[in-house]
């Protein structure tokens, strides 16, 4: 008993301190805020507590946006403002606007999750703002699904050692790609891909396929022209209905038919509640996907293909 209570005045001793602290923060015109960065693996974001300065929000807005594009003293971590340029910024009421360079764009879906997390995160402990939105040279900010990002609260982030996302979760997911010559399958498992949990993981396996594999994934090659758009994807009584539209007809890699289609076929059926595919193009199964497979049939796994060592 005695120790319990040695231990929770020690906690009321600390929290004491951290509020004289804070204190003679405020005094000084001064803020702590923590400062969010990525780590190499671009798989978690962690915060660093700075002190932030200014006694107008134009100041502390500055200062702030500064931090973030400063690179962490801790060599394991990067910053988010990496590869893009942050080129304003506009306060109305408690809703800050960033407005960022077009660079942005072209950040690998996972990856900018996590820098979205870190922005909003950091930027709205500071004083007067609430809520983030993210322009793209002027234009609303839209993810790689297509569907416009709004203004973001600090809430919409779950904050677990500053690493876990609310309404995003992790999956590793068992895919099949092309080999070397296009003639065989490759199969691999991905690193934890950070995906929206609305969406469905058949439909996030279609995606990663059309992206086609990291360069990590050594041996592993893409058979999707990466302009195919994903119309639609469902699953009704374990059969996967993929809808594209028709840029994935024409042969784009110099992969064979087969190895294309079941590629595809093989990794969604990877997933448990999913036994066969069928294949739709621009709403229509009447379709021969280059003179071999009849797109009006249903397409089950097939290991004949595999890549022989």
């Amino acid at each position: 008993m005695r120790r319990s209570w040695m231990a929770v005045f020690g906690v009321l001793c600390l929290l004491f301190l951290a509020s004289c602290k804070n204190q003679e923060y405020a005094e000084q015109g001064l803020t702590r805020i923590s400062v969010y960065y990525m780590n190499k693996d671009k798989t978690r974001i962690s915060p660093v507590e700075k002190t932030l300065d200014g006694t107008t929000a134009r100041e502390r807005m500055e200062a702030a946006i500064g931090m973030l594009e400063e690179e962490s003293e801790e060599l394991s971590l990067w910053s988010v403002v990496n590869g893009y340029q942050i080129l304003g910024w506009e306060l109305t009421d408690t809703l800050l606007t960033l407005n960022v360079s077009a660079d942005y764009l072209k950040t690998e879906p996972t990856a900018e999750i996590l820098i979205r997390a870190a922005l909003v995160r950091t930027l709205t402990m500071v004083p007067d703002v609430s809520a983030v939105a993210i322009n793209v040279e002027g234009e609303m900010f839209t993810d790689h699904l297509g569907v416009a990002v709004g203004p973001m609260t600090a809430e919409m982030f779950i904050d677990n050692a500053g690493n876990e996302i609310n309404a995003y979760e992790k999956v590793r997911l068992h895919l099949y790609f092309a080999n070397e010559t296009g003639d065989e399958l490759v199969e691999l498992m991905t690193q934890p891909v950070v995906y929206n949990s609305n969406i469905s993981l058949e439909k996030l396996v279609v995606e990663q396929l059309i992206q086609g594999p990291d360069a990590e994934m050594e041996g592993a090659y893409p058979m999707i022209n990466p302009e195919t758009k994903l119309l639609g994807v469902m699953v009704k009584d374990g059969v996967c209905y993929v809808n594209l539209d028709e840029t994935f007809l024409p042969q784009y890699y110099n992969v064979t038919a087969d190895v294309t289609i079941y590629a595809i076929v093989n990794s969604l059926v990877e997933l448990s509640h999913i036994n066969k595919v069928q294949f739709v193009i621009d709403g229509r199964t009447d379709v021969v996907f280059r003179e071999n497979f009849n797109l009006e049939n249903v397409y089950e796994r097939n290991l004949d293909l595999m890549e022989q060592y």
